[in-house]
């Protein structure tokens, strides 16, 4: 008999089985005990089918499993694998060959094709006046080149139409004021007649993707791809010698204007440089037919290009995005489109204020073309210079306190006063004039306020500021000559608080044009006496048509358009220009604060040459209408 198991003398009076120790009886794996009773059962199910005992363990093996045998393919690929790679690599060749086909179709290079293939349409006549862009405009179709400056349509035989702008040879260059007009409102009538054409071949309006003024016309070809292409006969290399390669891009601008004015001509120089130099071409500037002579007469020689001009017959007016363009008061506002606000042409002339506020950003931008074009081509010709220094260090010195070793100053007013055919925007002097007295007495407000009684920022004591009241003063200019000689001028003018700009060259009065007498000689009535032109002066300011009329005797006026400009004209004009440049100069430099009306381009001038900075301190003042700066009309 087994022996027992006595838990009598156990500690525990209860014993604790660990969780895993399972009483229950083991449940058999026997497949009989699984199978059913009978076929008909209760009993009777599945669960035989689907229970099975548990594999047996196993140690790992010692050796690796072998591994399968590999079929030797090509590259170790499968045949069929290798077809469907080639399929898929072919297919996405083709598609991406038919793209580009496409895109080269539409937007591509011109191919050079015969010239029997070309079809070039070209307006019929010229245009005087440069009709809206809505008019239509008559085309001829032709073989070869016209033989006057135009644009024109060209149509291939893929029935692709582009334009260009044709300038045969022979044509001199610059065209007149009246042709770049002309052409500039053709180019419009050709650009949307391209258009028009391309949508009819295709049969699906064009749509283009750019917006604004500065989208491309992606239907133009430049002069360079047309010639290429064979649409243009080639021509010789043109430019100059020099020696330099013909720039990439450039723009020239052409110093003619309907204009007798220098100031606009002078505002849109300067931006047509700023925007040459912000677009990376090269410039030149144009004065063959400049009303003012010579521009080294007035200037320095504008900085040296690293390439020469292009061809004359690749210089273009329009469109803007032409490699070579042209800049003239005919198309400067097609050129600057993108720096002057919607419907610019007429929101305010010489006589009216802007209708609506203008962009400051359109300002930002023109302020700071312009001031570029300023630092680079303001610069006087060696005579002037010289005396424009020579003043400003005497104007400057003159409002120091004497024995303080220039630490106490004055201040030194500039007042540019503009008359003539240049009024104001202030309504009740639309039609004249501002006094003189607006002009004083806020320059001297400006120093009362900067060194009164009881001390300022720059002075402590009561004794420094009147001392340097004593020593600020007025600095004048202006274009009529009566000016210097009216009732506020004239008391300071003697006591040494307002003095002249510059005396190098005056524009006199007719009574400083008498003898010393003041009167004109008295002749005897009853003998008959040589004819002598009446002498006349600059009263009232600078006129247009006194300016067109300079060195032009009465007795030929008749005939001044058939004879030009003569030499004794050009001298005289290029003297006033001459006078105006050194009054600008020397109240830009000399003066701490000017003092004018912002209706007077003179004025904006002056805004630009003494920066933006001083702008925005006060140091430019307008008294005409409480506007800021602005640029070009």
């Amino acid at each position: 008999m087994p022996p027992t198991l006595d838990l009598s003398r156990t500690a525990h009076a209860k014993a604790i089985l660990p969780p895993r120790i399972n009483l229950r009886r083991a449940a058999s794996y026997n497949v009989a005990e699984k199978g059913p009773l009978s076929s008909t059962s209760s009993r009777f199910s599945f669960n035989h089918l689907v229970f099975s005992p548990p594999p047996s363990p196993g140690l790992p093996s010692l050796s690796p499993p072998k591994k399968p045998p590999q079929r030797k393919l090509i590259l170790g690929v499968r045949p069929i694998r290798l077809i469907r790679y080639t399929i898929r690599i072919l297919s996405i060749l083709a598609v991406f060959w038919i793209s580009l086909e496409v895109l080269t179709y539409l937007f591509g290079p011109e191919i050079p094709i015969p010239a029997d293939n070309t079809r070039l349409s070209v307006p019929e006549k010229p245009i005087v006046t440069p009709p809206k862009r809505s008019d239509g405009v008559e085309m001829v179709s032709q073989k070869g080149a016209p033989d006057f400056a135009t644009p024109i349509v060209i149509t291939d035989h893929r029935g692709k139409a582009k334009w260009t702008v044709s300038i045969p040879p022979g044509t001199p260059f610059p065209l007149s004021q009246k042709g770049y007009a002309d052409m500039c409102g053709r180019c419009e009538q050709v650009a949307a007649r391209a258009v028009e054409l391309r949508s009819q071949g295709s049969g699906l309006p064009q749509v283009s993707l750019s917006f604004g003024p500065e989208a491309p016309d992606h239907d133009f070809i430049d002069v360079q791809e047309a010639e290429k292409a064979g649409y243009l006969p080639k021509r010789g290399a043109g430019g100059t010698n020099t020696g330099k390669p013909v720039c990439k891009k450039s723009l020239t601008f052409v110093l003619e204007s309907g204009e007798a004015g220098l100031g606009k001509t002078l505002m849109m120089l300067w931006i047509a440089y700023g925007l040459a130099e912000k677009e990376g071409r090269g410039f030149f500037i144009d004065d063959t037919r400049w009303a003012y002579g010579e521009y080294s007469d007035i200037f320095e020689a504008p900085p040296a290009q690293d390439c020469s001009p292009p061809p004359d017959h690749e210089r273009l007016p329009c469109p803007p995005q032409a490699r070579h363009l042209v800049v003239s008061a005919a198309n400067a506002h097609k050129v600057f489109a993108n720096l002057l606000p919607p419907s610019a042409e007429g929101i305010f002339s010489s006589s009216s204020p802007p209708l609506e506020p203008l962009d400051s950003s359109l300002l930002k931008k023109q302020f700071a073309l312009a001031r570029s074009g300023f630092r680079a081509l303001f610069h006087l010709n060696a005579g002037d210079a010289r005396h424009v220094d020579t003043r400003t260090r005497k104007l400057l010195a003159k409002r120091l306190v004497p024995k303080t070793k220039g630490t106490q100053s004055g201040l030194s007013i500039g007042l540019h006063i503009r008359r003539g055919d240049r009024h104001p925007f202030e309504p009740q002097y639309r039609r004249s004039y501002l006094p003189v007295n607006v002009y004083t007495d806020f320059a001297q407000e400006i120093i009362a306020s900067k060194f009164n009684s009881s001390g300022s920022i720059f002075h402590d004591t009561a004794e420094e500021n009147r001392l340097a009241r004593e020593h600020s003063f007025m600095i004048l200019a202006s274009d009529d000559p009566l000016v210097y000689d009216s009732e506020e001028v004239k008391d300071n003018l003697n006591g040494k608080r307002v003095v002249r700009a510059q005396d190098r060259i005056k524009l006199a009065s007719k009574h400083e044009l008498l003898p010393k007498g003041g009167k004109e000689e008295e002749l005897d009535r009853n003998v008959m006496h040589k004819f002598v032109d009446e002498a006349f002066g600059w009263e009232g300011g600078f006129y247009a048509g006194m300016f067109w009329n300079l060195g032009v005797p009465t007795a030929n006026n008749d005939k001044k358009e058939e004879k030009g400009v003569g030499a004794e004209s050009l001298r005289l004009r290029s003297l006033v220009g001459r006078a105006y440049m050194m009054d600008l100069a020397v109240l830009a430099e000399a003066s701490d604060v000017v003092v004018c009306t912002v209706s007077s381009l003179g004025c904006r001038l002056l805004g630009v040459m003494m920066g933006e900075g001083s702008v925005k301190r006060g140091r430019w003042v307008n008294v005409d209408g409480g506007l800021g700066w602005l640029g070009l009309d």
